[in-house]
């Protein structure tokens, strides 16, 4: 038994291939991780499908009003507030679901969270849209950027209300307890 460490060997590759090889595996266990951290399944909801929605035209809707002249008109100023902030924060509350972060914040009550601000985002849209369209004659040139900014924003101002009963239905189905589910679906 004595003879036993120095006839078997463990080894399964030489010591600089496994140098090489060290920063891939690395990279392979990361994108492991990465996978395992996303929620495939919230890509597939209604929910998600409409957060994507609301992401694109939204930059759509801002990056047309961007396009013209719109500091022409101040009441500009709060069409592209609306835009561009609920867009971002948008963007961020997609990326925090996918990513579970709702699992590791459970004092959150996140169905409620998603349902406020759904509905805010509903009617903050609803009135950019109103003074986005109320505003399309002052623009001879940009006349078509204005116009087009005007249809995408009340189709978004459709979506955020349709998230924000798909919301609703989430949270009434609940019960509204955070403790039983914190995650939308």
């Amino acid at each position: 038994m004595a003879d036993f460490p120095s006839k078997v060997t463990t080894e399964t590759s030489s010591p600089s291939s496994q140098s090489s090889q060290h920063g891939g595996s690395r990279l392979r266990g990361m994108a492991a991780n990465a996978t395992t951290m996303m929620d495939m399944s919230f890509i597939r909801s209604v929910p998600a499908i409409l957060m994507m929605i609301e992401i694109l035209l939204g930059l759509l809707h801002w990056a047309l009003i961007a396009g013209s002249d719109y500091t022409r008109v101040p009441a500009y100023g709060w069409v592209m507030f609306v835009a561009v902030t609920l867009w971002l924060l948008t963007t961020i509350l997609f990326f925090m679901i996918l990513f579970n972060v709702p699992r590791r914040l459970v004092f959150v009550p996140w169905l409620m969270t998603v349902m406020v601000y759904n509905g805010v985002a509903t009617v903050l849209y609803l009135t950019a849209f109103l003074t986005n369209a109320a505003t399309v004659r002052h623009f001879a040139y940009f006349y078509g950027h204005i116009a087009a900014a005007s249809f995408f924003g009340a189709v978004v101002t459709l979506v955020y209300g349709a998230s924000a009963y798909f919301s609703y239905l989430d949270w009434n189905g609940d019960g509204g307890n955070a403790a039983t589910s914190t995650v939308p679906t």
